[in-house]
């Protein structure tokens, strides 16, 4: 299956300028190749760019001068999804995790899984290990969580979307990683370009480590999981910012795309397991 994925981003830079370190390119390898792809700095400005060994999270830095600056990424993306059966898919115990997993099990910034441990093990100690378990965690919470645009900013933590019930995807996204992490499932952040999303705009999700992958979870329900291109991964929004901003800029409206170009993308929610991460 392939997609059209893209974004302009623009600012309007103040006076004595402003660096500027973005994670808005597609990751490449295992299930997600990039067949082409582009990126458009307005008006032209060195960069430089890096791709993170551990996560293969892609960072593009520039140094902007003061007046507008505007970046468009497209590109075009093959997914071949791997569907499974979620009844096949257990949990793994600690002392079989990867060590490359292990830091997924503890407490971040905005996923205090500390905090709401007593709740996770009351809530879901109970029901079978597995896929279904993470199923569960994504039910209770997009039938307990209002989806409502302004309720949270970049201090809320999963500990607030918790009291207050109500957030947007990043919000679920660090409900569902508090959750996993506090009953021993390694979960972390995706930031990705989601198709059918509406409206369309960066969209998070979360990955849970089981079997022997990472496993896609969206607590929203709000887009296909087969039709997610991935940008980064992290333990939480903090590692995945789509712009991170060294001076004094005003942003200006963002545009995000994500259209499909074939028609092997399944058009309603699936409850198969669906990985599309390099392994």
């Amino acid at each position: 299956m392939q997609l059209s994925v893209g974004c302009e981003i623009g600012y309007e830079v103040f006076d004595g300028g402003a660096t500027l370190i973005f994670n808005i390119e597609a990751m490449g390898g295992g299930r997600q190749h990039i067949i082409g792809e582009k990126l458009t700095i307005t008006p032209f400005q060195d960069s430089d760019e890096k791709t993170a060994e551990e996560t293969g999270n892609r960072y593009l830095r520039l140094t902007a001068a003061p007046g507008l600056l505007q970046i468009r990424y497209e590109a075009q993306i093959e997914l071949d999804a791997l569907h499974s059966q979620p009844g096949t898919i257990n949990e793994v115990p600690v002392a079989k995790l990867p060590l490359e997993t292990l830091p997924f099990l503890n407490p971040s910034r905005y996923c205090p899984s500390d905090q709401l441990a007593r709740f996770a093990n009351r809530q879901f100690g109970g029901i079978a290990p597995g896929f279904g378990r993470v199923t569960e965690i994504c039910n209770w919470i997009n039938a307990e969580v209002d989806y409502l645009f302004g309720t949270s900013d970049t201090t809320t933590t999963a500990a607030d979307t918790f009291s207050m019930r109500a957030g947007v995807c990043r919000d679920f996204a660090h409900l569902g990683i508090t959750f996993c992490r506090a009953l021993g499932i390694p979960a972390r952040f995706v930031s990705c370009y989601a198709w059918q999303l509406v409206p369309q705009d960066f969209h998070a999700v979360f990955e849970a480590y089981l079997g022997d992958r990472w496993y896609l979870f969206d607590a929203t329900r709000m887009a296909a999981l087969d039709g997610m291109v991935r940008i980064g991964c992290g333990r939480d929004a903090a590692d995945t910012a789509f712009a991170t901003i060294y001076g004094a800029v005003n942003p200006l409206p963002i545009r995000v795309w994500s259209d499909a170009l074939d028609g092997d993308i399944r058009q309603e929610w699936t409850t198969d397991a669906v990985s599309v991460s390099r392994n």
